[in-house]
């Protein structure tokens, strides 16, 4: 792997494998606690929202380029206060990318926090992005009433399949290509930009499965891989889950796989998040029914006109 260069203000670039070390040593400090802020999610969506990065003085930025003519970033990553760089960046976006309604999507609750009071920032929350955050051993045990649906999924799996759960590793890695394949081609990806956007990440996170050090499960039903899921560390209490895919064809898998990688996987942390339902109904019933903990609120942060 080359040596990575760091890009300094304003200058940007776009993010690359080589970058990996750089970003977890920033992300190490920070401990984020929403989503995003991992390489590897970065890494594997730069292309899907035109990601580039930069650093700012203490501070990591990251921009999004939607086209050639339209911007936006995401909050400074970095110590507090962030109420300065925050404000240049903002400003910057207006003055020099022609961004009159120059905004900052995702900002977390600390970044909030350290805004408290400014009169010339509009923030306010955006639930479409709010993380959904579970109890492991909730996820792991499944217990009581609530979690009824979620048994009687397995159980029917169970009574109809011998399956096997093993850590994903490189033989799996085309058997995984092909489910998502299938997946994609039973919901019309391709007549969907987001399922597109998707499918792409995960072609990049299978690719580089190694180089990004992350974890991962599949369900194995006689001998092929029928579900799989791929995660990491967020902060030493929280793993963040980028990937689950299960064949949709049979029914008990999603749970199944949550349950077993979950058991496996993450047994030194307390939390597990889920990301975002991103406004989908389908995704925020199917997110909301295994009850979370808490959810990891994001805000947009836009700059009022003078």
């Amino acid at each position: 792997m080359s040596v990575a260069i760091k890009p300094s203000f304003p200058d940007f670039k776009p993010i690359q494998l080589e970058d990996r070390d750089i970003f977890r040593d920033i992300f190490s400090q920070y401990k984020p606690e929403t989503s995003e802020w991992t390489f590897t999610n970065l890494f594997i969506w730069r292309s899907h929202y035109g990601f580039k990065w930069s650093i700012y003085k203490d501070w990591l930025l990251v921009l999004c380029e939607e086209s050639p003519n339209s911007f936006y970033a995401m909050q400074p990553i970095g110590p507090p206060s962030r109420r300065e760089v925050t404000n240049m960046l903002l400003g910057w976006l207006r003055e020099e990318k022609g961004e009159a309604a120059s905004f900052i999507e995702k900002g977390d609750k600390r970044l909030i926090l350290e805004l408290d009071g400014a009169k010339n920032l509009y923030i306010e929350p955006t639930r479409d992005n709010f993380d959904y955050v579970y109890r492991r051993d909730d996820l792991v045990r499944l217990a009581g009433n609530k979690y009824r649906s979620k048994r009687n999924h397995i159980n029917k799996l169970l009574r109809s399949h011998l399956f096997t759960y093993a850590f994903l590793n490189e033989e799996h890695i085309d058997a995984c290509l092909k489910l998502q394949e299938k997946w994609c081609k039973m919901r019309r990806c391709n007549e969907d930009l987001n399922l597109m956007g998707e499918w792409e990440a995960i072609r990049e996170i299978l690719a580089n499965y190694h180089a990004l050090k992350v974890t991962g499960g599949v369900i194995m039903i006689e001998g092929r891989v029928e579900a799989f899921t791929i995660g990491e560390l967020l902060n030493n209490q929280t793993a963040v889950v980028h990937i689950e895919k299960a064949n949709p064809e049979v029914t008990g898998l999603y749970p199944i796989i949550n349950q077993q990688c979950t058991e496996k996987c993450w047994d030194e942390v307390m939390y597990i998040n889920r990301e975002q339902d991103l406004g989908l109904p389908g995704l925020r019933e199917a997110k909301t029914s295994y009850h979370p903990h808490h959810f990891a609120e994001k805000f947009s942060i836009r700059l009022l006109r003078k």
